[in-house]
């Protein structure tokens, strides 16, 4: 059993890692405490407790958290296990939390998605999600995957971006919802006070190295890029969707020091 590593980035917020070793997607997964509930952003590449044991390290962490704050919690405590989007690396370990007391899974379909959230129109819509003393935003962001969304939280000014944005390759899949989605995503930023301070998506794939990444199954990466990206990077894969090829059309590859966005349109 390989644990998970975990970092506590404020004394209410949990970043998590699925290790290499257990699947080499390695996903960051992220835990958000509330008064009334907490949310998990995604649940990770594998369902088998015995290679990453997702169940109880989430059981752990909630524990830990209810044990020091007693009197702030609504009970019953609820966890509701939200996705940034649907992809087989992200939804893997549903099940094993499906079962748990106080769970409640979000569907992965955009009409799922739609409906727990209550977007009055999507993607447009940013709409909020409380979970007692803490509004999470929900952001429709489709382009990487039909029902993809980007969360921010006010509280630590993180934006948390998935697979939309991250240190790797940016996969697009729907150019036209992509580049509506990181318009959108601009907005947003450019529209928050106080300012955002961190992306977090849920890879990192790049090396320290300026434009160089890991080819897809690394599960050794010693030199790789931090996470966290700042919101500045948006205005540069922006930026990396204009470029054309010689015949005028979308280049399929475009390298930034950062990121590498790729057209995928499987």
């Amino acid at each position: 059993m390989t644990a998970a590593d975990v970092l506590w980035l404020d004394p209410d917020t949990v970043q998590l890692r699925q290790p290499k070793s257990s699947h080499w997607e390695a996903p960051f997964l992220f835990l958000l405490f509330g008064r009334d509930r907490a949310i998990l952003f995604d649940t990770g590449a594998t369902r088998d407790e015995r290679v990453f044991p997702l169940r109880g390290t989430v059981d752990h962490l909630i524990e830990t958290w209810l044990r020091k704050h007693p009197a702030r919690v609504s009970r019953p405590y609820e966890l509701v296990v939200a996705h940034t989007h649907a992809h087989g690396d992200h939804i893997a370990g549903d099940a094993l939390l499906a079962a748990r007391q106080g769970a409640v899974v979000v569907g992965t379909t955009p009409a799922e998605v739609i409906a727990f959230f209550g977007f009055p129109s999507w993607p447009d819509a940013v709409v909020p999600f409380d979970l007692g003393g803490r509004v999470i935003d929900v952001i429709g962001a489709p382009g990487h995957e039909p029902s993809a969304v980007v969360f921010y939280d006010a509280v630590t000014r993180i934006l948390f971006t998935g697979d939309t944005v991250c240190p790797g390759n940016l996969y697009v899949r729907d150019r036209a919802q992509f580049a509506q989605t990181i318009d959108r995503l601009i907005r947003f930023r450019d529209a928050t006070k106080p300012r955002i301070k961190h992306v977090l998506g849920a890879h990192v794939e790049m090396s320290k190295k300026p434009g160089v990444d890991y080819p897809p199954g690394t599960v050794d990466q010693p030199d790789e890029a931090p996470l966290a990206l700042p919101p500045s990077i948006l205005d540069e894969v922006r930026e990396a969707l204009t470029v054309v090829d010689k015949h005028g059309r979308p280049k399929r590859r475009v390298v930034r020091d950062r990121f590498i966005v790729v057209d995928d349109p499987r």
